[in-house]
């Protein structure tokens, strides 16, 4: 979110300052007209159905009468949202139980399927696994534990949440405020991060693992600041699950010791490169994982992943722990490849599946992604509040499962309308 949805201070009538971090009208106001400009576009809210790997049928109705197009949308970064292994298991965990879910609070009655799921989540990642329904749920269930000071020895800490961390993460900081201090620093700002780490006796930064927008954090940099300081980590890697690592551990948790500790918390989405449904957080310790079970609002008073998802999961999980899961990595490696031979962008030559490219003008922005549309290409027109404003752009999003073909014909469409977008040589930076 643009940062014009700041932190403003004033002060109650007891002479007390208080923090306000939500602008939401301002937020509205503000970027109604370009959702309206999109949304007349017929860039938003499209409906579809899916044929092979990432082509798919536009509109409703007949599917003889709808045109196709190519998606860049989906975040399948390993093309498994498709894969037959992950739709049978969903399907015969629903046939299992016969049911879809059971309307009872975790705290009382689960299936058996989900402790099977994350037993063998936590096998995979080395980590006390739980699963949510969404990751921005096993958010909203893990801040404001972490502001209570219960994750960092009875200290409140002060919580940095990094400037772009994602909306899902950024969305709790009042609720975190009412139990501790707040800061956000500039995106990966070490130097800030560092400055009040020898400030504060507890300190606990928010980020991201992949940014969803491009780029990621700097995991080796953080966990420097850790060894030192004591720093607690709650890292967001929903972008960079499943896509690093021999069983997808990926980008945050494969650049961490075998076992995560009692100062890292790794959130995760099940949705993305994994491929089925739900969010989840590795913890470190058993004793993280029993405060969650208890605690945590989502867990203690709200219902489980539905069997469908738990039993879609189960079916990624055998994909990650067998020799496809490092042969899709490879393609996904080519295909980004690919990609950056042929359009340059701030991200090229890291190993991400993300790809931005800036426009400027909002109006401009979605001028583009329509025509992009309009030649079979559906492509994610981005502006505030997920951007700055002025600062709209496209973003790609590249999979396993994308026709080298297909990028290669994006690229000159590309081309055709951002001349200036073509690629320079440039030395390859390596991300784990």
């Amino acid at each position: 979110m643009e940062k014009k949805m700041h932190q403003r201070c004033a002060l109650s009538d007891g002479g007390r300052p208080i923090q306000h971090f939500r602008n939401t009208a301002y937020m509205v106001n503000t970027s109604r007209k370009y959702f309206d400009a999109a949304y007349e576009a017929g860039l938003m809210a499209v409906h579809g159905r899916s044929y092979s790997g990432r082509a798919f049928a536009l509109g409703t109705g007949s599917l003889d009468s709808r045109p196709r197009a190519i998606d860049f949308v989906r975040c399948s970064y390993l093309g498994l949202d498709n894969h037959p292994l992950i739709v049978a298991g969903a399907i015969e965990a629903i046939e299992a139980h016969r049911s879809l879910h059971w309307s009872c609070a975790r705290t009382r009655l689960n299936f058996d399927l989900l402790a099977e799921l994350e037993t063998t989540l936590s096998e995979m990642f080395g980590a006390r696994v739980i699963t949510f329904s969404t990751v921005m749920l096993a958010n909203l269930g893990a801040m404001p534990l972490l502001a209570s000071g219960q994750l960092t020895g009875g200290m409140k800490p002060i919580v940095v949440f990094d400037r772009i961390a994602h909306i899902s993460l950024a969305y709790h900081k009042p609720v975190v405020a009412d139990e501790a201090p707040v800061e956000t620093i500039g995106h990966n700002d070490i130097e800030a991060l560092e400055h009040l780490c020898r400030q504060h006796p507890a300190v606990a930064y928010v980020c991201d693992g992949v940014y969803s927008m491009g780029g990621n954090s700097p995991i080796k940099e953080l966990r420097q600041l850790q060894e030192r300081y004591g720093l607690f980590l709650y890292i967001d890697d929903a972008h960079g699950i499943s896509l690093f690592g021999s069983q997808g551990e990926g980008f945050a948790r494969s650049q961490f010791p075998e076992r995560l500790g009692e100062r890292t918390i790794i959130a995760a989405s099940l949705a993305k490169g994994f491929g089925a449904s739900g969010g989840m957080l590795m913890l470190g310790t058993t004793d993280q994982e029993a405060l969650f079970r208890r605690y945590s609002i989502p867990y203690a008073f709200s219902v489980a992943p539905n069997l469908a998802a738990v039993g879609a999961a189960l079916g990624s999980s055998k994909i990650h722990r067998s020799a496809e899961l490092g042969e899709r990595q490879k393609r996904l490696t080519h295909r980004i490849d690919v990609f950056d031979r042929r359009v340059a962008t701030a991200e090229q030559g890291n190993s991400l599946p993300i790809r931005m490219i800036p426009i400027g003008s909002e109006a401009k922005a979605v001028s583009i992604a329509r025509e992009l549309l309009d030649v079979g290409f559906y492509t994610s027109v981005t502006f505030f509040p997920t951007v700055a404003q002025g600062k709209a752009g496209i973003r790609v999003c590249i999979t396993a499962d994308h026709e080298v073909c297909d990028i290669e014909r994006l690229c000159d469409c590309i081309l055709e309308r951002i001349p200036n977008t073509a690629t320079k040589p440039r030395t390859k930076s390596v991300v784990p």
